[in-house]
């Protein structure tokens, strides 16, 4: 089985390919802009390196968000481009809630887990899980005072890009584990959707927008 996984929605463009559940090849750049024209022929030239022709995927998983407007709708349109021109190929959206989530081990997971992503404003996208990783919220934007008293009253577990400026002020939290990893994994995407490719579970990439974009009107 070979599964395709791809993210260009926090400020980068990464892609992992894994035979079984084994990463075969992996490419991850920094980049704020020009992840559309990285992609695809990067894709490419991944195949094209393993010897291996796009309609012998089957599986693809791709982040849907949250993240840059850019860079979640050069994902979601990558994956549906494929999605049509391979309809052999499983194709699933995850979420950065997800892939952050799934990387926690056992000694790091809690009865309450947060995954708290930067939004670059006041507020923080955030989305909890319970221990068997089920997701206990809807994931959404909000502010600190918002959050704080949905973690209060156990031990909880903190993890994403967020939680280094969730944590600036006292927050009087039972903390059981903290990790700030600055993205989610493209190689925990990938997992993610292999995951739900064997539980039957595919979602259709949709994109994940928690706010309004923000727009200028020239006067």
């Amino acid at each position: 089985m070979y599964t395709l996984a791809f993210d260009t929605t926090a400020g980068g463009c990464n892609i992992a390919l894994l035979q079984e559940n084994r990463v075969i090849d992996c490419f991850k750049e920094q980049m704020e802009f020009g992840q559309a024209e990285v992609l695809v022929p990067q894709i490419s030239e991944m195949l094209r390196a393993q010897k291996l022709e796009f309609k012998q995927l089957d599986l693809l998983g791709v982040c849907v968000g949250p993240g840059s407007f850019t860079g979640v709708r050069s994902s979601v349109a990558a994956a549906r481009a494929f999605a049509l021109a391979s309809p052999q190929m499983a194709v699933t959206g995850v979420t950065a809630f997800e892939a952050y989530a799934h990387s926690l081990d056992m000694s790091e997971l809690s009865s309450l887990n947060a995954v708290i992503i930067e939004t670059k404003r006041d507020d923080f996208y955030v989305q909890l899980f319970n221990g068997r990783l089920e997701k206990l919220t809807d994931a959404a934007a909000l502010t600190y005072e918002d959050i704080l008293p949905q973690l209060k009253g156990r031990a909880v577990t903190l993890i994403g890009d967020g939680v280094e400026r969730f944590l600036d002020k006292p927050s009087g939290l039972v903390l059981h584990s903290i990790r700030m990893d600055k993205s989610a994994s493209i190689t925990d995407i990938a997992a993610c959707a292999i995951e739900k490719y064997k539980s039957h579970k595919l979602n259709y990439p949709k994109p994940m927008y928690l706010r309004a974009p923000d727009v200028c009107v020239k006067s």
